[in-house]
């Protein structure tokens, strides 16, 4: 076996059945740290989103978007780091993790919706910044209870000390 296979994830071992026709050893490209924090990820914001379309607060025409799958994570990310004050769109997509125009996209979308709107900066008149709309905060608030409802439904699926030592884990390696 190769040294590198070896060095995959510490204390895993590779078999017989972890390796494809040609004797590669495959298993660890589906169990590694990075591909199981994507699926957990992808996991999260599907349950965020299902609560998110049975909240009764949420105007109806959104929860129907959101029950439709019309409304997906890349929205989310609207809804997790748009300013409750406003936000240009550039320091909106920078926070994201996006793309100008990518974000502008979103933004577009989500002002059709009325989710958020679009004014002109009182700071800088050739400015424009993103708001929620008051639909937009109900929106918001209906993300805080399903986030709180996820997140409990994880505690309760690993077991508080567990679901603990996870986030106090994450927090670490997201402030490195």
């Amino acid at each position: 076996m190769p040294e590198t296979d070896a060095k995959i994830l510490p204390g895993a071992t590779l078999d017989e059945d972890d390796a494809d026709d040609s004797g590669q050893h495959t298993g660890w490209r589906l169990t590694h740290l990075g591909r199981l924090l994507g699926h957990a990820l992808r996991r999260f914001d599907e349950r965020v989103l299902a609560l998110m379309a049975r909240d009764v607060q949420v105007p109806l025409a959104l929860s129907n978007l959101a029950a439709r799958d019309q409304v997906g994570a890349a929205h989310i990310h609207i809804t997790r780091h748009l300013a409750l004050a406003g936000s240009r769109l550039t320091d909106l997509a920078a926070s994201a993790g996006m793309s100008k125009q990518a974000m502008g996209d979103l933004v577009d979308q989500c002002e059709a919706w009325g989710l958020v709107r679009r004014e002109t900066d009182r700071y800088d008149q050739r400015a424009k910044q993103v708001l929620f709309t008051e639909s937009g905060l109900l929106w918001l608030a209906a993300f805080r209870r399903a986030v709180a409802q996820a997140e409990a439904e994880f505690r309760q699926a690993v077991g508080p000390d567990v679901a603990t030592v996870v986030a106090l884990g994450l927090e670490a390696y997201c402030a490195a």
